[in-house]
């Protein structure tokens, strides 16, 4: 049974606090406005078909960068710092709650050996093929957890190639994969 060593919220939270860790008051003010703008951009973009999307990874870290900034004013930190905010502390904790029901849980169903991974988000686009673009149709953009990017790829296809799904429509092919969580450097 697979279980997932980080879920996407997580991934997007422990990456914002590991990026703020250090950081002053202004530096931690400029996150926070290139947050709220990336959130503002992800907004006026079309709906993707999933929970996860860009809008929900942004407004994510922006509202991480805006409860750090909160905390710093009243704490009034000079810099971050990561051991001195319960919130995040209390993140950290509750991941690791999560993950222990989860290999709990696995073990008592006996159905198959837990087994703990360590995936990552992926931004995958798609293109129209040569002769199936449309004027003005979007090109499809999903975000799904997998291993690798060989693995968002298969479970992209594996999603949306099917019979009227969303790279069907068209007759798209995968343009780009790029892993969005957490950031390639951070965390793992």
């Amino acid at each position: 049974m697979l279980i997932y060593e980080y879920l996407p919220h997580e991934l997007a939270r422990l990456g914002v606090v590991a990026k703020a860790a250090g950081l002053d008051r202004r530096q931690v003010g400029a996150q926070v406005r290139l947050a709220q703008e990336r959130a503002g951009c992800a907004r006026t973009r079309s709906a993707e078909p999933h929970r996860l999307s860009e809008l929900s990874i942004a407004d994510l870290r922006r509202l991480q960068w805006e409860r750090i900034a909160a905390l710093m004013d009243t704490e009034q930190m000079a810099a971050y710092a990561p051991c001195r905010d319960s919130h995040a502390l209390r993140y950290e904790e509750q991941r690791l709650q999560r993950l222990m029901t989860d290999v709990a849980e696995a073990e008592r169903s006996g159905n198959a050996a837990p087994e703990i991974s360590r995936h990552r988000v992926y931004r995958i686009d798609a293109r129209p093929t040569a002769g199936r673009s449309r004027p003005g149709m979007p090109a499809p953009t999903v975000h799904l957890m997998a291993a690798s990017p060989d693995g968002a790829v298969e479970r992209a296809w594996a999603i949306h190639g099917k019979d009227g799904g969303l790279y069907q429509r068209g007759g798209h092919r995968i343009a780009s994969v790029k892993q969005v969580l957490p950031e390639p450097g951070e965390l793992f």
